[in-house]
This record gives C-alpha cells, sequence and structure tokens, in this order.
C-alpha cells in the first residue's frame, strides 16, 4: 500500500540524515496517514479514506468532506475520492434542479 493521502496527495519525500562530521545518507520523510472514516452530508453514508492529519485538519477547516472534495482539484484525489466527488456533485446538482 502506498504512502499518499488520498485528499491532498502527499507522499513521501527524499533527504538527508546528517551527521555532526557532515556526513549524509539518504532517507525518507513519510506523512502521517491515519485511517478515518469521514461522513459525507450529501451521500448520507460514511466513507473510509486514508488521509494525512494536515488533510484532516484541511476537511475539518473546509467544513466537511463535502465541501473540501468539490474545492479540490481532481489531479491530488486519489481514484475512489474523484468517484467520490462525481457522486456529490451528481447529486447536489439533482437537488438544486
Amino acid at each position: 500500500m502506498s504512502r499518499i493521502c488520498e485528499l491532498t496527495g502527499k507522499g513521501r519525500q527524499v533527504g538527508h540524515n546528517v551527521s555532526h562530521a557532515n556526513n549524509k545518507t539518504k532517507r525518507t520523510f513519510l506523512p502521517n496517514l491515519q485511517n478515518v472514516t469521514l461522513i459525507s452530508d450529501t451521500l448520507g453514508q460514511s466513507v473510509k479514506l486514508r488521509v494525512s492529519t494536515h488533510g484532516l485538519r484541511s476537511v475539518e477547516h473546509n467544513g466537511g468532506l463535502d465541501n473540501w472534495l468539490v474545492k479540490a482539484s481532481d489531479g491530488d484525489l486519489s481514484l475512489r475520492a474523484r468517484r467520490l466527488k462525481r457522486e456529490i456533485v451528481k447529486k447536489k446538482a439533482a437537488a438544486a434542479a
């Protein structure tokens, strides 16, 4: 399972461990991913996603999963999140019409 946030696209980064003698060795920085269950108000169901803590805070700041997905670009979202976004947009359009 890849270490990538399903909402923000945040993945691993590469850098160096630097010793006191200034020796550099490669290392990876992994995102803090959590398995969370988020509730979609529009669809009326809960969704399990693997989200970084930064992404989770962003979702809460934007007023929930539905608002976050509508505003997010498709390039950052995972396939599951894009499908969920499509369902939410369809449901909102049907409710508005």
